[in-house]
């Protein structure tokens, strides 16, 4: 063999050694930094693969009824409520999940994740025996977040919706009766909402205005307490601006319809400062109003 094809021979032979070597240091090296990322490259190469085991659904629904009940832990409770419906999707016990589930949200304070639960059970089991209840969550959780009369009331007009199509679906369940009665709370609410904005531009003397407020609480709301100021302030600003007929009339209708009011005194007293009596109009917009909606 020549020296030039030995020498050529050497340097292929090296040149691949040399190649090989590279690649083994390259690999070593990339181990150790691996464990810095994702996981080490040799964990991932000897991992053992785990086989997902299904539990009896009854065994993790009473689980969750543990971790609610008595370690009051409605997080934990509503993550096993979830496993059932999971792992046995169409089985009976999926279904008591899924309002359990809901509960458990409602109770931990987690009102979306109880909205999205309970109209969930109400799309999947619309005859079921405990649709009303479902319904009635969804309504509660709204009903639960309404703030007070100094910030937007779009939630509770949201509540009230809500807390009516309880009342509609389910009206002879017995949470048709406790929806009534927060719906007339969240009503309660929004005439609230109208007088404190009524009394804001009163104070501005902007009587127009509020005389407009006043209005929406003893059109719409004469049910709820504040219809007896409604009357009053109605009569004062109507006094402010020189309506006296208008001031009579709401001063005699809060009279006939609250005699023992504090707010009739006042208003009594305001209409008698200026030389008048309380005195219904009956064409007035107030009497109609309370006449056709059998008070006046």
């Amino acid at each position: 063999m020549s020296a030039q094809r030995m020498t050529r021979g050497y340097f292929s032979v090296s040149s691949r050694a040399r190649g090989l070597l590279q690649a083994v240091t390259f690999i070593m090296l990339a181990l150790p930094l691996a464990g810095c990322g994702t996981g080490s490259l040799w964990d991932k190469f000897t991992a053992k693969d785990d086989t997902f085991v299904e539990e009896p659904a009854d065994k993790i629904y009473n689980e969750g009824l543990y971790l609610m009940n008595e370690k009051k832990d409605m997080k934990a409770a509503t993550k096993k409520f979830e496993e059932v419906d999971r792992q046995h999707p169409y089985s009976d016990w999926a279904r008591k999940s899924l309002l359990m589930s809901a509960y458990a949200s409602y109770q931990g304070g987690d009102y979306d994740g109880c909205i999205g639960a309970a109209t969930r059970y109400v799309t999947l089991h619309p005859g079921s025996p405990d649709a009303a209840y479902a319904q009635y969550l969804i309504a509660a959780s709204h009903y639960d977040q309404i703030p007070d009369i100094s910030r937007d009331q779009a939630r509770t007009e949201k509540a009230i919706a809500a807390l009516e199509e309880v009342v509609r679906k389910y009206p002879t369940s017995e949470y048709a009766t406790s929806a009534k009665a927060k719906i007339e709370g969240a009503r309660d609410q929004l005439a609230g909402k109208e007088m404190n904005v009524g009394r804001y531009y009163a104070q501005k003397r902007d009587y127009t205005a509020a005389i407009n407020r006043y209005k929406t609480v003893v059109t719409q709301y004469q049910t709820t307490r504040h219809v007896e100021e409604a009357l009053f302030r109605l009569t004062e600003a109507y006094m402010a601006i020189g309506i006296v007929g208008e001031a009579q009339t709401a001063a005699a209708v809060l009279g006939h319809n609250f005699p023992d009011s504090r707010w009739y005194k006042d208003a009594y007293n305001l209409v008698k400062s200026g030389g008048l009596e309380p005195s219904e109009n009956q064409g007035s917009w107030i009497s109609r109003t309370f006449k056709k909606m059998g008070l006046g």
